[in-house]
């Protein structure tokens, strides 16, 4: 059940907040890059990039600030990358499918029902990091930072015991995600296609009763107060990158280049651990809320099942989203952490 879950995600996406407090009103930088954010202001993970932002514009000596449009006023992630290659924006925090429109091949790390657990998934990143923002250059963006943004559950107003079962729920696809749409057909569900902002008061009209999200993500749009039940076993991690326009980039001296890389990405890897805190807190007020966790049973002929219709998933999406090479590449790196790592079979499940 493979979706993307968006718009609470770029909360933890968003690169930067900049408040310029350190200097005086008019003391313009030379370089200004404008980027949006879903994120509302004053979130716990968007007072932390104030502080980035406050480092990158001292760092650099008032030669580079961001300016962030906030709280999705410049339109969800489809509207941000259309404004950013007209070059009304110059840059913006992209996941999944919105960073697949300018990349397909970075959603190999998406895959459903491959990754379990954030050590597999940083370990197979790292590896294709290179190549990834070496094709992401050539279509004229650079890469400030990478994120693994947690793991999505199915969220259920039913117990989802029998693929019988799920195939009679009404299930939500997010627009334009080929991905989802590969892993529904597989597992012979149609869908309902919505956008992101559109969930919530589906849910509350009945017209879905089943849709996937981090922990975090259920908890801070509020989704879980419409639903019973959650799976126990993860069907993919999300992924996204803070990405801004090659030409503007280019406009920054090379000096300042290199402390704003070396500032965001450091700090993308603290705020990794921020998210992971995130969802183990909402996960406790879910349990706490009374959402009942669906256990995964391993032998189980329906889980057997699931994992089938993945791997018919991830195969149809071979010449669409990337090459035969480098799904095969993904999958030997996955099994070489396991070989490498032996004693690590550990899987985010939620018990």
């Amino acid at each position: 059940m493979k979706m993307k879950m968006i718009a609470v995600m770029a909360a933890v996406l968003a690169l930067f907040v900049y408040s310029g407090t350190a200097y005086a009103a008019g003391d313009q930088a030379r370089v200004v890059i404008k980027v949006a954010s879903l994120a509302p202001r004053g979130s716990n993970i968007a007072n932390l990039f104030e502080e980035i932002s406050k480092q990158i514009r001292a760092k650099t000596d008032n030669e580079v600030m961001f300016k962030t449009y906030w709280g999705g006023v410049q339109g969800d992630e489809n509207d941000v990358l259309r404004k950013v290659r007209l070059g009304q924006l110059h840059g913006g925090s992209f996941m999944g499918p919105s960073l697949g429109m300018i990349v397909p091949e970075v959603r190999v790390t998406d895959l459903p029902y491959v990754f379990r657990n954030y050590d597999e998934v940083n370990y197979v990143r790292a590896r294709l990091q290179p190549d990834m923002e070496r094709i992401i250059e050539d279509k004229g963006f650079k890469v400030l930072g990478w994120l693994n943004l947690g793991f999505l559950y199915t969220f259920s107003k039913e117990p989802l015991l029998s693929m019988d079962t799920a195939r009679k729920q009404k299930w939500w696809a997010l627009e334009g995600d080929p991905m989802g749409q590969a892993m529904y057909k597989a597992l012979d569900i149609t869908p309902v296609s919505l956008s992101i902002s559109d969930v919530a008061t589906s849910l509350s009209t009945n017209m879905i009763d089943c849709a996937p999200s981090t922990p975090f993500g259920a908890v801070a749009m509020q989704w879980y107060t419409r639903f019973k039940y959650m799976s126990s076993y993860p069907s993919s991690s999300i992924n996204g990158a803070m990405l801004v326009r090659m030409d503007v980039w280019n406009t920054v001296s090379p000096a300042s280049r290199k402390i704003i890389l070396d500032v965001a990405r450091e700090q993308h890897e603290k705020i990794e651990l921020v998210t992971r805190r995130e969802d183990a807190r909402s996960l406790e007020l879910l349990k706490k809320s009374g959402i009942v966790v669906v256990p995964y049973d391993p032998r189980n002929k329906e889980t057997r099942y699931v994992f089938e219709a993945a791997k018919k998933a991830r195969e149809s999406l071979v010449g669409r989203l990337y090459s035969r090479e480098l799904l095969d590449r993904t999958l030997s790196l996955v099994e070489e952490y396991r070989r490498l790592h032996p004693g690590d079979q550990t899987i985010i499940h939620v018990e």
